[in-house]
């Protein structure tokens, strides 16, 4: 049991850490009524929280997790890790998840700072000379949680939007410039496509260097679905230029009983910017979603992306539906 001194005087409230296997239904079921009640489309069974546990970085789940129980019964958790940011900065993230009728009680703020106390242990053994900020992803709907963020020192940094174009129907075709030709993905494409998935990746706000390991992770997601993909090439140079890697998440349109497709990982080399590459990849995305069965579309995009995004979307039929907003705090 771990003792947190300013923790709320409920009877049967403990906090512990991680036990392992035998803890993945109980995080399963807390994290499904967190997210419903957050009106975040996700569901996770026992499977899914194994596979997350077994690929967190700078995590030890044993150490960086707390869980919280009333009367034996698991109410909430959250984890934290470590990342470098932008502009060599290291973050230091928590994930916090708490089942409604809990909540408002004082354990949210109980969780944040034990888990503020064990990130800053951590940061502790890190070079001193680096900039270090507490980050928390809050949702639309987490108003509470972002209430409580801000009384403790966070100020939001950036806003993402999740867009959805919610039909399928009247997609306009636009051309793709002079020398430039779309091919099926294949596996002798894969290494190429993932170095411009890098190059095109490093504008990204927040963006860390993928590496090795993030290869192999990408090529066995299942979420790795190279038919979908639109990719375009230069044919006088036989380079790629700019990709579209479409997926299907045919799970959740289970759950939510829709027929959704994923327009993401949107990206055009430098060069070939502001010629129509993208524009034409993306119809040609929505087009095969459309062929697959799907009947709406949606993507996430930063809303200060500097190559105007937001609006290229909006002009390919994507519209905003909800906002989420990244919370920083100076360590």
């Amino acid at each position: 049991m771990i003792i947190i001194n300013a923790a709320p005087l409920i009877p049967g409230l403990i906090f512990r850490r991680f036990q392992g296997e035998s803890d993945y239904p109980h995080l399963a079921a807390v994290l499904t009524a967190s997210q419903n009640a957050d009106q975040v489309e996700r569901v996770a069974n026992a499977e899914d929280i194994a596979q997350a546990i077994k690929n967190v970085s700078n995590c030890d789940p044993y150490r960086d997790m707390i869980l919280v129980e009333v009367e034996g019964e698991v109410i909430g958790y959250t984890r934290g890790w470590w990342q470098d940011g932008e502009n060599s900065t290291r973050l230091y993230s928590q994930n916090g998840f708490l089942v409604p009728g809990w909540r408002r009680k004082g354990i949210g703020q109980a969780m944040l700072d034990w888990m503020e106390a064990r990130l800053h242990s951590i940061a502790s053994t890190h070079p001193p000379e680096i900039t270090k900020f507490y980050q928390v992803n809050v949702t639309q709907y987490q108003i509470g949680t972002a209430i409580m963020l801000e009384r403790s020192g966070y100020q939001p940094v950036r806003y993402y939007f999740e867009m959805v174009r919610p039909t399928l129907e009247d997609i306009t075709e636009y051309p793709l410039p002079v020398g430039v030709e779309i091919r099926p993905a294949v596996p002798g494409h894969y290494r190429s496509i993932w170095t411009v998935l890098c190059e095109t990746s490093l504008e990204q706000w927040g963006h860390k260097e993928l590496t090795e390991e993030d290869y192999h992770e990408w090529l066995t997601s299942p979420l790795f679905q190279p038919d979908l993909w639109q990719v375009a090439w230069d044919t006088a140079t036989n380079q790629v230029v700019g990709h579209v890697l479409t997926y299907i998440h045919h799970d959740e349109n289970k759950q939510f009983n829709r027929k959704r497709g994923y327009t993401e990982e949107i990206g055009i080399l430098p060069a070939w910017r502001r010629r129509g590459v993208a524009r034409a990849l993306i119809s040609r995305s929505l087009q095969a979603q459309r062929a697959a069965g799907m009947s709406e579309s949606a993507l996430t995009v930063d809303s200060e992306n500097p190559n105007e995004a937001t609006k290229l979307y909006e002009s390919c039929g994507f519209q905003i539906v909800k906002r989420d907003t990244l919370y920083r705090k100076p360590m």
